[in-house]
C-alpha cells in the first residue's frame, strides 16, 4: 500500500484589483486549499471561485482565518485585542467560508490560523484555547491543522478535536520545533534543493531538521507550500514528483 501525504497550499489571497499568487496552477498539484477570509487577504468573490475551482479539481478546503489585518497581510503581531472580540472575529471568518463551501456543494474539511495569529498562537497556551474554541463552536467535526511542538496542537487535542500535523516547505525551524521568525535570515526557503532535502527529511525519515543543527520527532499529515512565495508553482511540482519517487502519494488528509 502507498503511504501518503496532503500536500496545501495557501491561497484565495487575491482581492479587489490585485492578484496574489496562481490558484489555478496551484490547484492542479495540492491537496487541500486553506482559503483566505478576508481578514488578512481574499475577498467574497475570490472566495467562491477558489472554492468552485477546488471543487472542479477534487481538492479539499479549508478556513484560513487571521488577524484584521489587510494593511501588513496577517503578518503583523496583534495584541491588545480583547479575547471575546478576537473569539468573534475569528467564528465570522471560519462561519463565512463554512457557509460559502456549504453553499457551492463543497463542504469545507478543516481550519488553518493564518500568519502572526498563528505564530501567537502556537506559543500562547491562552490564544491557542481561544482559537481552538472559535473553531468547535462553528463545527467540532473540522479538523485543526497545526503545527508540531505547539500550544494549539495541545489546546486542540485537549478539545477534542481532530489534529492534523502540518510542516512547511519553505520555511525552516528552531531548535523548539518553531518556525524561525520571518525577521530572521533563512526563514524563508528558496533554494528547491534545500526545500527538497528537508521536506524528504521530514517525510521519509519523521525528522524536523533545525537551524541549530538537531533533528526533531515528526509525524506530518499534511505538507504546506505559501501560494504566494516566488517560485511557488514549480516547487510544488518539484515536490511531488520527489514523494512519488520515494513511494508517497499524495492525498488529502480530509475529504468532504
Amino acid at each position: 500500500m502507498t503511504r501518503t501525504i496532503d500536500l496545501n497550499c495557501d491561497m484565495g489571497e487575491s482581492f479587489g484589483a490585485w492578484t496574489i499568487g496562481d490558484d489555478a496552477a496551484m490547484l492542479d498539484l495540492v491537496s487541500t486549499a486553506n482559503i483566505a477570509c478576508g481578514f488578512h487577504a481574499g475577498d467574497p468573490v475570490v472566495m467562491r471561485r477558489t472554492i468552485r475551482l477546488a471543487r472542479e479539481k477534487g481538492v479539499a478546503v479549508g478556513a484560513h482565518p487571521s488577524f484584521a489585518d489587510l494593511y501588513g497581510f496577517g503578518r503583523r503581531r496583534i495584541s491588545g485585542e480583547r479575547p471575546e472580540d478576537l473569539e468573534a472575529q475569528l467564528i465570522y471568518q471560519i462561519a463565512a467560508m463554512k457557509g460559502m463551501a456549504e453553499i457551492e456543494g463543497h463542504p469545507m474539511t478543516h481550519v488553518k490560523t493564518h500568519g502572526a495569529l498563528g505564530n501567537m498562537a502556537a506559543v500562547d497556551a491562552d490564544l491557542a484555547a481561544l482559537c481552538v474554541r472559535a473553531v468547535k463552536t462553528v463545527d467540532p467535526s473540522l479538523t485543526y491543522v497545526s503545527l508540531p511542538y505547539s500550544e494549539t496542537y495541545a489546546a486542540a487535542e485537549k478539545a477534542g478535536l481532530t489534529v492534523a500535523c502540518e510542516i512547511y516547505a519553505d520555511r525552516s525551524y528552531t531548535d523548539q520545533g518553531e518556525l524561525t521568525p520571518r525577521s530572521q535570515p533563512g526563514a524563508v526557503i528558496h533554494d528547491p534543493q534545500e526545500s527538497l532535502e528537508q521536506v524528504l527529511e521530514m517525510v521519509v525519515n519523521g525528522h524536523i531538521p533545525t537551524t541549530g543543527g538537531k533533528r526533531l520527532p515528526v509525524e506530518p499529515a499534511t505538507l504546506c507550500v505559501h501560494g504566494d512565495t516566488p517560485g511557488a508553482v514549480e516547487m510544488a511540482r518539484t515536490l511531488r514528483a520527489a514523494l512519488a519517487e520515494n513511494g508517497i502519494g499524495i492525498a488529502p488528509f480530509a475529504r468532504p
